[in-house]
């Protein structure tokens, strides 16, 4: 392997680890954010936001080095997919840590009142249910795994479904005072939150898939409405 071609690869695989990296530190932010609701903890919140800062630096930084590459190399067809997915995944999982920060911000607007119970377990489960989805997308990229990355539209589904619970909960709390409906219009808001940061898992799949087989995220899904 010529020499330039060598540095291309390693560099490649350098951004490709720090693209993982900061995937795993936006679903330690799914959790912190779940956990900071629930138990109403100002301090984790701070956290949150600044942690918030440094993904979107870094997040920057992998971005310019990703488009040095387009610039500085002449990348196969492979290596062309990886750079154009991790740009297109890059940006996933910034506005997931976006909708983290959402989720922040809104347990400081409804500090220091307690969630109802069913509501809780809710929200628990679809922090969870993020959480999970955004580890297996970013599994899918770190190997190549187009089958993994395939089943996430499916299991999106179960967010869907919690998001539906999650209002019918609302509703049923029959919220008359000023308080409670501010308290109903925030939690709708959080719902909203956890279902977009699972869309942005699907996206990520999509474009792991167009990694691996070279299909645009369009036509991975239009298969699959066949199927």
């Amino acid at each position: 392997m010529p020499e330039t071609r060598k540095q291309y690869a390693e560099h490649l695989d350098e951004i490709r680890a720090d693209v993982i990296k900061l995937a795993a530190r936006t679903c330690e932010q799914i959790g912190a954010a779940t956990q900071a609701l629930l138990d109403g903890d100002l301090g984790v919140v701070d956290q949150i936001y600044a942690t918030h800062e440094e993904i979107k630096a870094l997040d920057v930084e992998i971005e310019h080095r990703a488009y040095q590459l387009f610039a500085l190399q002449h990348p196969l067809a492979s290596d062309l997919r990886t750079l154009l997915a991790v740009l297109r995944i890059l940006h996933e999982i910034e506005l997931t840590a976006g909708l983290m920060k959402n989720v922040a911000r809104q347990t400081r607007r409804i500090y220091p009142r307690e969630l109802p119970p069913r509501v809780r377990g809710i929200i628990e489960r679809m922090g969870a249910q993020a959480s999970v989805q955004m580890h297996l997308a970013i599994d899918a990229f770190a190997d190549g795994d187009a089958a993994v990355a395939s089943a996430l539209p499916d299991m999106d589904d179960v967010m869907d479904d919690l998001q539906k619970e999650l209002f019918r909960a609302i509703f049923a709390s029959g919220a008359t005072d000023e308080t409670a409906l501010q308290m109903a219009v925030q939690m709708a808001f959080i719902g909203r939150d956890y279902e977009r940061a699972a869309d942005h898992a699907v996206t990520i799949g999509r474009w792991v898939d167009f990694m691996v087989t070279g299909r645009l995220p369009g036509e991975a899904a239009n298969d699959r409405n066949l199927d």
